[in-house]
Formats: structure tokens, C-alpha cells, sequence
């Protein structure tokens, strides 16, 4: 596979990306203005029923949450339907505050790993998951006035006792805490384990240490102090090399870094070595599929997932199913074909028996109870995946143009494939949530594959930065 889209949808996307609208704060389109009017669009949506209408809104702990938060709460009650504010929750959270509450969706103003300077919006329907690619261009239609209900929409007003109110959900946090923790079994524990928690001075920053510890454990909370300014610096799942150093520090028996949103999760074993998310998956299906309930022994993945996870299920008589990268098209594919088990090999990972998104802490929770069942620390459960070697860079682009329009990029990508025949593969595509291109190079020899991403990355930037 020597090229992919990166976001899986089929027509074209002004506003929407692979996980909601996405950018530079304060700069279209995350700007109050689209903000409002995207409250609106999604408050038109669900005005369905004779039920008072009711929409989530949660954040994560970046600045500019303040200043969207406010416009899309402007633009849901000018439609005449009323807000709940959770505040600063994970994208899991405001997920099953949503379906927990029966409120008709959820919002997230979240930008998850991104920088704090840029920040996003994506939305989850009354059952808790993402709105699929229709519904998003839907709502690009009456937001850009292309829609032909366009006209309608922007000309609704409600008034008087019309207009609807918000209010905040001050035991959200406490809610989701006792969520997580039903998620583990009641014959287990944590008692005498130690754990390092790194928050990324996120949105999970009160919700993640509390779970651990209520369950018994020890926690060594790291990047537990936002500022609003401060999530993801250096820090948490992009940076786990301080968490991974702080579980050899303190003797640790595991490391869980989260991302900003908390929505993806990577691990350190307790000798301090990084376990991506291929390796968790490997480990948590080889559990599942063990005790017969991993269905149809199959695991979702996407293309960026490595191949030692199909040859680690198929040890066990497992298989791996690929999907376009975004956690929204796993569980899409899992929805779909009945599987219950998926994920990314950033950390996204999707127990669908219990939760409808990437949450870091169920994904930590079901690790943890791996380790518990089997009496396995998790450098030795880790040996039952095997990694090829991968090269992986971003190239940072202008403008995202097609790669078959890209005669330089077009050759880079056979010259790799024409040697690494049968025994690896090239994937290059652009991020649906920045401007940047992902090359991947995987294949036997380390210095090889590297040298081959680098020739592609070289001509990306030529091309197009």
C-alpha cells in the first residue's frame, strides 16, 4: 500500500478532519464565530421529538477552551436547546455523560495530542459515539450555507421562553470516576501495586489518579498541574520517556501516560521500556480471544498498525482486520462487522463492550487486569509481539495535493517498494488533524527502511513545503 487519503471520507471536507474540526486557535475556522454557528447546526439537528432538547459540552484544559466553550453554549441555546457543562472532562468522559444523561449529543472542544495554541470540536451522538462522515458534512452544509436547509436554519430565532439556558454538571468527574472503576472486575485489585500516572496536564488530570487509587493502588502522578498552556509539553503519550524514566525512579510496577484528551494511552513495562498500542492490543486480545470473548477472534486495526500484530493473533488463531487511520473508522468497522476490540497503535483503544471511544484509562484498566489474572509483569506479557522495524516522519506541507499529482513523491514510493518487494511495505499520507504528511517505511532491515523514508520525506519537501 503505497498511499492513503488519512481520513477515510469520500467527498470533499471544508471544515471537518479525521476527529472533528481542528486548528490554530482564534484563526478560521476555530474561531467563536464557526464555533457558534456549529452549535447551532448540531442544536438544528437534534430538535427532533416533544422532549426538552439537551446537549454535552466538555473540554479539555487548553486556554482558548474558554472562549469556544461560551459560543457553541451561545449558539445551542439560540436554538432553543439547552447546554450541560462538564467542564474539563476526557473526550471518554463527555462520551458517556452523553448516553448516561440521555442528552440528544455531545460536544468536545479538544485538540487531544495537538499543542495548546490549537484546539478542536468534534461531536458524539445520544448514544455516545461520533457522528459519522454524513452527518459531519451535513452540518458543513448549514454552517458554509451550502445545505439546502441552509436558509431555514440561519433564519430560525427563537424567542422569548424559547430561548433555552445552561447549566453545569458539577459531579461529572465523580460520575465517570465510578464508571472507570466498574469497568475492572470486583475480584481484583491494585493493593501493592505501584503506578505512574502521566496526565499531560489534561483533561484527565483529577479523573486518572483517583481511579487508580480508589482501586488500591499507589499513584505517582505526573503532569497533574494545568495551566492552560502547559498539555502536552513534553509530556504524556507524544513524550512518554519521563513517565517511562519516573517508573524506573520510583520502582514501578507499570507507567500509564495519557494524552491531552485522554482518549489514547501508552505504557511502560517495569524496566522502564515504552509498550506502544500494537503491543497492548496484542496483549489484551491474545487475553480476550483466550477467553473466548474476543469476537469472531479478530482485532481492528488501521493501516499504521505494524505486522507484528497480525502475526501475534495469528500465534493464537487470531486476525486483524485494517481500517483508514482515526479512531472514529475502528469503531465504524467494529459497529459494522460485530467485532468488540480495536485500536491504534498510537494508544487509541476501543473496548466496545464498554465504552464507545479511545479512553486511556479502560484501555490501562484491561491491561492491568491482564497482568492481574495472569501473575505476569508486563515486560513478560509484552514478548508476545514482535515488531518489524518501522520508519516513521512528518513532513510539515503548505497544502495537502494529491500524491498522484506528485511525480517526485510518486517515484521515491515505487524505488522503495520495487526493493522491499514482498517483505515491507510504504504508506504515506496526510494527517486529517494538521498539515503535515506521514510517511511509513516498514520492512526488515532498520538503516534500509529509514533510508527509504527519509528519500520520500526529501520529496515532500520539495513538493510541498
Amino acid at each position: 500500500m503505497s498511499a492513503s487519503p488519512g481520513n477515510g471520507a469520500g467527498a470533499e471536507r471544508k471544515l471537518f478532519g479525521t476527529d472533528g474540526v481542528r486548528g490554530v486557535a482564534n484563526v478560521h475556522p476555530i474561531t467563536a464565530e464557526v464555533a457558534l454557528q456549529l452549535g447551532r447546526a448540531l442544536a438544528w439537528k437534534v430538535r427532533s421529538g416533544n422532549h426538552r432538547h439537551r446537549i454535552v459540552i466538555g473540554k479539555d484544559t487548553r486556554l482558548s477552551g474558554y472562549m469556544l466553550e461560551t459560543a457553541i453554549a451561545a449558539g445551542i441555546c439560540s436554538m432553543g436547546v439547552d447546554v450541560l457543562l462538564c467542564g474539563p472532562l476526557p473526550t471518554p468522559g463527555i462520551a458517556f455523560i452523553t448516553q448516561s444523561m440521555r442528552a440528544d449529543a455531545g460536544v468536545v472542544i479538544s485538540a487531544s495530542h495537538n499543542p495548546y495554541q490549537d484546539n478542536g470540536i468534534k461531536f458524539f451522538d445520544r448514544t455516545g459515539f461520533k457522528l459519522p462522515d454524513d452527518e459531519e458534512l451535513e452540518i458543513e452544509g448549514l454552517v458554509l450555507g451550502g445545505a439546502a436547509t441552509a436558509a431555514d436554519f440561519h433564519g430560525l430565532r427563537p424567542t422569548a421562553e424559547l430561548i433555552c439556558k445552561a447549566k453545569r454538571i458539577d459531579d461529572a468527574i465523580g460520575r465517570y470516576v465510578v464508571f472507570l472503576k466498574s469497568l475492572f472486575h470486583r475480584e481484583l485489585t491494585l493493593d501493592g501495586m505501584t503506578i505512574v500516572v502521566d496526565c499531560a496536564n489534561g483533561a484527565a488530570y483529577h479523573t486518572a489518579p483517583a481511579v487508580f487509587e480508589e482501586l488500591g493502588a499507589q499513584v505517582v502522578p505526573l503532569h497533574v498541574e494545568p495551566d492552560g498552556r502547559n498539555m502536552n509539553e513534553n509530556c504524556g503519550a507524544l513524550h512518554p520517556e519521563g513517565m517511562a524514566a519516573k517508573v524506573l525512579e520510583v520502582g514501578a510496577d507499570l507507567g500509564i501516560a495519557l494524552d491531552g484528551d485522554a482518549d489514547r494511552v501508552i505504557v511502560a513495562d517495569e524496566k522502564g521500556q515504552v509498550v506502544d498500542g500494537d503491543a497492548v492490543m496484542a496483549i489484551v486480545a491474545r487475553d480476550l480471544l483466550r477467553r473466548g470473548r474476543l469476537r469472531q477472534e479478530t482485532v481492528v486495526a488501521t493501516v499504521m498498525s505494524n505486522v507484528g500484530l497480525e502475526r501475534s493473533m495469528a500465534e493464537v488463531g487470531g486476525a486483524v482486520v485494517r481500517t483508514a487511520v482515526g479512531d472514529r473508522y475502528v469503531v465504524e468497522e467494529m459497529r459494522r462487522r460485530g467485532y468488540n476490540f480495536g485500536g491504534e497503535q498510537s494508544g487509541h483503544l476501543v473496548f466496545l463492550d464498554h465504552v464507545t471511544t479511545g479512553d486511556g484509562v479502560c484501555a490501562a484498566l484491561n491491561l492491568l487486569a491482564v497482568m492481574k489474572r495472569t501473575g505476569k509483569r508486563l515486560s513478560q506479557l509484552a514478548q508476545c509481539f514482535t515488531p518489524s522495524p518501522q520508519a516513521q516522519i512528518n513532513v510539515v506541507v503548505k497544502e495537502k495535493r494529491s500524491l498522484e499529482t506528485l511525480e517526485g513523491v510518486r517515484k521515491a514510493i515505487a524505488e522503495a517498494e520495487k526493493v522491499l518487494g514482498g517483505e515491507g511495505r510504504v504508506l504515506v499520507r496526510f494527517s486529517g488533524t494538521e498539515n503535515k504528511a506521514r510517511v511509513l517505511v516498514e520492512g526488515p532491515d532498520g538503516a534500509a527502511i529509514q533510508a527509504h523514508a527519509e528519500r520520500i520525506a526529501d520529496a515532500l519537501r520539495r513538493e510541498l513545503a
